[in-house]
């Protein structure tokens, strides 16, 4: 690999060259990110689970606390880390303090909530104001700062067109996880009757309605999101990956999709993807979290970047939604194609073809 990304997103990782891995500080990232995570998962069980109010609410703090606690950690505990709040005299340096401020707004919105659910609808549409304030402080930034200002702390944006061949790809593959469902009646389409009557009531025809719809989720969808996925991408692939890739590329990534998966596993106990199979459904969450970490960690060494993967993941999560919920629900998730057995062993193809390409083997 170039020179570029050894110093731009393996340099995120303190004191973890290319032929080692620091356990220590890996070892206090995972401690601080799941302890954080399954306390949040389980005030939610205590609270209904996901039939609570403040559940949507809740999954997407638990989204942003791996970046929170690898900004956490690198700008006040690893000495070397480039965003360490000694070393890191970037412009960036006000988006890490901004990330965090957001968090902390999001952990006060969700303790609010659990306190006042009746609460939830009016603080939910709020927090996507400091998100759309996050992205905007962003490209800011990088326009006053430079190309360097995000690139240097391993938070680059990665090439423009690689987001869209990625992007694509992604679209069309939950599209043909959802015709094959269909093919092999695996669900039932969904009743767009009530929703469409909506739109003409509203003036609009049923084609106009759809397109509206289709944007709405597939196009717009990732951008309102895009901060929350940072909060995973940036634990994930900005911190873990670079910290295991050591190991060599091919086992480190692994490693982090099989980290990421066990991550997930209190909301899949509580029937989150996998509904009615708690036990199976955590096993087929690390297999998919597996799959997805070889995808997401494919775009982040292609595209030179971490903000591709931070899109791609919030995408996938549209596509997904928009098809498997808007087009054509599986009728048991875990045994249909998308997110199921059989949708999984299509997803192992696209791995294999994923991991033919060269940059596997290169060194960093």
């Amino acid at each position: 690999m170039e020179s570029q990304i050894s110093s731009d997103i393996i340099a995120a990782l303190p004191d973890t060259a290319a032929t080692k891995v620091n356990w220590n500080q890996v070892g206090t990232f995972i401690g601080l990110t799941f302890g954080l995570t399954w306390l949040l998962d389980l005030v939610l069980f205590r609270s209904g689970g996901l039939q609570s109010p403040v559940s949507l609410l809740a999954l997407q703090l638990q989204m942003l606390l791996p970046a929170f606690s690898a900004i956490l950690l690198g700008m006040f505990f690893f000495k070397n880390s480039p965003i360490n709040i000694k070393n890191n005299h970037s412009k960036s340096r006000w988006f890490t303090w901004y990330f965090l401020l957001y968090s902390l707004l999001y952990i006060a919105a969700v303790i609010f909530s659990f306190i006042r659910p009746d609460m939830v609808q009016t603080i939910s549409p709020f927090m996507l104001i400091p998100g759309l304030l996050g992205l905007i402080l962003v490209i800011v930034l990088r326009a006053v700062g430079g190309k360097n200002t995000f690139a240097g702390v391993g938070m680059g944006a990665g090439k423009g067109k690689l987001w869209l061949l990625f992007g694509i790809g992604i679209v069309l593959f939950a599209g043909l996880q959802t015709l094959l469902s269909w093919l092999f009646k695996m669900g039932q389409p969904v009743d767009l009757s009530a929703l469409i009557a909506q739109g003409m009531a509203a003036g609009m025809t049923p084609p106009l309605f759809m397109t509206i719809v289709t944007v709405q989720t597939i196009l717009l969808g990732p951008f309102l999101g895009l901060m929350v996925s940072f909060g995973e991408e940036y634990g994930w692939r900005g911190y873990l990956q670079p910290a295991l890739i050591g190991l060599g590329r091919v086992r480190g990534v692994t490693l982090v999709g099989v980290i990421w998966g066990i991550w997930h596993w209190p909301v899949i106990w509580m029937g989150y993807n996998y509904p009615g199979h708690p036990f199976l459904g955590s096993l087929l969450m690390v297999i998919f979290c597996l799959g997805l970490a070889f995808l997401l960690g494919y775009a982040v060494l292609k595209a030179k970047g971490l903000w591709i993967a931070a899109f791609l993941h919030a995408l996938v999560n549209q596509s997904f939604s928009y098809f498997m919920g808007v087009i054509y629900i599986p009728d048991d998730p875990t045994y249909s194609f998308g997110i199921g057995i059989p949708g999984l062993i299509v997803f192992a193809l696209v791995v294999v073809l994923i991991l033919r390409d060269p940059i596997w083997k290169q060194k960093d």
